[in-house]
């Protein structure tokens, strides 16, 4: 027992930090009375020489730019901004940057995350004010550098951000309430939009709704709290949401997600149940493992706060007991979405998924189907099947703690 304690005492103390943000916030300039700023255009320029990357605003704002490594990468941090800029913005680039990407990083926050070809220094970043009938232009100019000059930077940006980041405000429990608290990850948010549908539809959409839908659900049974990771269109880094999971005490957690394919790799169906696994079950788990744990990339995370060897060491020693859990739990809801919608194939399956890593906390990964399949993006969207499904996976929760009163260990 000693030893035991031991492990969760050094865990508690490896996860307390959560996650921390890439960059500081960029100040936040808008107040009640303005309204939020308007991106309406964007472009790239120059070679790899020299780069300029320009975007349009209704007004001029406040600017962080700084760098992160492995991936290269350049991320902007403004005020909340609107986008509506042309579409496929961003899936091309030019000269020192591939491609970019832009989005809500949580309310009043936006960031741009450029992919460099190779490394880079910022040798510009700044704001002009609209003249001349032109509009406002966020410019960033870029240069070529050595791997060693950037990995100097990235060191000094990322020292920088942690003097400036502000403190985190811990979830709330209440600690009166003796009822299990479930936890529901929706997936992705904010400027990682997850998959996508032929017509534009979102994953980080669906899975919000669809999560709504299960709390409410889960909640009318009466026996059950219900936590969501997010409630809005918000990015919320992987490791975070498993520290809010762990703060908040939670019995159970189940991140929903919605997967897809490319063409080139044919059509699939029906919904998965994942649970974590060093080895992936096949190379289709493997793969979506790998895209899911890239949302930090895509939003511009530093990922140097990865577990490392002894970290790795008690989180193995901690989940053996809490991997039993998640696979009994993960056995009764494919059991009991089985009479609510179509099943993958083999729809039982493990792979490393990062958000899935709560050492005491049963956890499971639910692909609902996928967008790129015409029938289950027609379910997906449907607010009957929505519904019905969420009705089942609260069946199946209720079901797990009738049977397994999942508890945190003392």
């Amino acid at each position: 027992m000693a030893v035991r304690a031991a492990i969760w005492a050094l865990l508690g103390a490896l996860f307390a930090g959560g996650a921390s943000a890439a960059g500081p916030a960029a100040p936040d300039t808008t107040t009640a009375g303005d309204s939020i700023p308007v991106a309406t255009d964007v472009r790239v320029g120059g070679d790899e020489a020299q780069t300029r990357f320009v975007m349009d605003v209704s007004r001029k704002i406040e600017l962080r730019a700084f760098t992160l490594s492995d991936p290269y990468r350049v991320v902007v941090d403004v005020p909340q901004v609107n986008f509506q800029l042309p579409p496929r913005a961003g899936e091309s680039g030019r000269g020192l940057v591939k491609t970019f990407r832009f989005g809500l990083m949580m309310p009043g926050r936006s960031r741009l995350v450029l992919d460099l070809a190779k490394p880079a220094r910022i040798d510009k970043a700044f704001v002009v004010d609209a003249a001349a009938g032109a509009p406002a232009r966020l410019v960033l100019e870029l240069a070529p550098i050595d791997r060693d000059s950037f990995l100097r930077k990235v060191v000094a940006d990322t020292k920088q951000a942690a003097a400036e980041q502000p403190p985190r405000s811990e979830p709330h429990a209440d600690t009166a309430d003796t009822r299990p608290l479930v936890v529901l990850d929706p997936g992705h948010g904010g400027i990682d939009n997850g998959t996508k549908g032929p017509d534009g539809e979102m994953e980080k959409n669906i899975v919000l709704d669809f999560a709504q839908r299960l709390r409410d659900r889960i909640e009318k049974i009466g026996k059950y709290r219900v936590m969501l990771t997010r409630t809005d269109d918000t990015f919320i880094p992987l490791a975070e949401r498993v520290h809010m999971a762990r703060s908040a005490g939670a019995a159970l957690f189940v991140s929903i997600h919605a997967d897809s394919l490319p063409k080139k790799e044919g059509d699939a169906q029906g919904a998965t149940v994942y649970t974590l696994s060093d080895t992936a079950t096949d190379s289709e788990a493997a793969r979506l493992a790998e895209q899911e744990n890239r949302a930090d990339v895509i939003a511009g995370v530093d990922l140097k706060d990865e577990p490392d060897d002894v970290a790795g060491i008690l989180l193995d020693l901690a989940q053996r007991e809490t991997r039993t859990y998640s696979q009994q739990f993960a056995h009764r809801l494919v059991g009991d979405m089985k009479g609510a919608t179509r099943m993958y194939k083999s729809p039982l399956k493990s792979a490393g998924f990062k958000v899935l890593r709560a050492p005491d906390v049963p956890s499971v990964l639910v692909e609902l189907g996928y967008v790129s399949n015409k029938t289950d993006l027609q379910s997906l969207l449907s607010d009957t099947w929505r519904d019905r499904t969420a009705a089942a996976i609260a069946q199946a929760v209720d079901g797990y703690f009738t049977t397994h009163v999942a508890t945190r260990p003392n």
